[in-house]
């Protein structure tokens, strides 16, 4: 029987595509792949060739063999940890923390006297308003929020860093104020930390007296050298000896800075000159120091 003509003929149906699956083959692998499994993976998703997937991968194996032999009561998730230990593997990089942890720097600290600081505080509410109208006639961002009593004086806290302008504003402020005297306060400043140093290739014996150096004849030293001129030092100066048979010294100074630690940054790598001797300045962590020197003991 023939089909009229008229009839139109309905095209084939499209069957929908199947929904991608996604690492089909890493469900046939095990949990512990083998030596051509770990080389087939590498290949398909780190994109290296043939040759360096296979080095480093003979190289794992090897150490991993090694490893084996040398404890073989050890189980796969220990030896892993070895592995890691042995390569270095995820070790942070050595920091040089020359910085203690302080209090905010978005505050402005003025030291004075307790009856001061209390009197300061009960009108704090007109005190900041007026500090804020001082700020904004020098075109400053920042802005004050509250006043408190904090360690023998009052905080400031502020939105932003304060600039030394802003402090300088500030300390007009406070002076012009009926309730303070202006001999009784110390001029505003922002929260500081102390900082550590070293100072590498100083003589232990002075040239001019032939004596053990000490931390008096340091603090001379310092004031004496223009570089240590806006320097605060938290405490005394520590001298070591270098070792029993040398006769240089190294010694550590705490200084004062603030927490962006200008001061400091302008003093690393510095040299100045001590008697005929070229001494260095250099950053380093934080050093107690002990009740004697170990060279002391021998």
């Amino acid at each position: 029987m023939v089909k009229p003509s008229y009839v139109s003929t309905f095209p084939p149906l499209i069957l929908a595509k199947s929904p991608k699956k996604v690492n089909k083959i890493s469900k046939y692998f095990k949990k512990n792949p083998s030596f051509t499994q770990i080389i087939f993976m590498n290949l398909l998703h780190k994109k290296k060739s043939y040759t360096q997937v296979l080095s480093n991968s003979s190289n794992t194996a090897r150490e991993i063999l090694k490893i084996k032999e040398a404890f073989p009561s050890l189980q796969n998730k220990k030896i892993k940890l070895v592995q890691r230990i042995i390569n270095d593997e995820g070790k942070p990089k050595p920091h040089i923390n020359m910085i203690t942890k302080g209090s905010s720097h978005k505050q402005v600290i003025v030291s004075m006297s307790i009856d001061n600081a209390n009197k300061f505080v009960k009108e704090s509410s007109i005190y900041i308003t007026n500090i804020n109208r001082t700020l904004k006639n020098i075109k400053s961002d920042v802005i004050a929020d509250f006043i408190r009593v904090k360690n023998k004086g009052v905080v400031i806290s502020t939105n932003k860093i304060a600039s030394p302008l802003d402090l300088q504003s500030i300390k007009k402020y406070i002076k012009s104020t009926h309730c303070i005297k202006a001999n009784q306060m110390e001029p505003p400043r922002l929260p500081q930390s102390k900082l550590y140093l070293k100072i590498i290739g100083i003589l232990y014996l002075s040239e001019q007296t032939n004596a053990y150096i000490i931390s008096n004849n340091i603090e001379k030293i310092l004031t004496n050298n223009h570089i240590f001129n806006d320097i605060v030092l938290a405490s005394k100066p520590r001298v070591i000896k270098v070792s029993l048979k040398s006769d240089m010294a190294i010694v550590w100074i705490d200084i004062w800075d603030a927490q962006s630690s200008m001061k400091t940054k302008s003093l690393i790598n510095r040299r100045f000159i001590v008697g005929s001797f070229i001494t260095t300045i250099h950053g380093t962590n934080m050093n107690p120091g002990v009740p004697q020197c170990k060279n002391c003991w021998k």
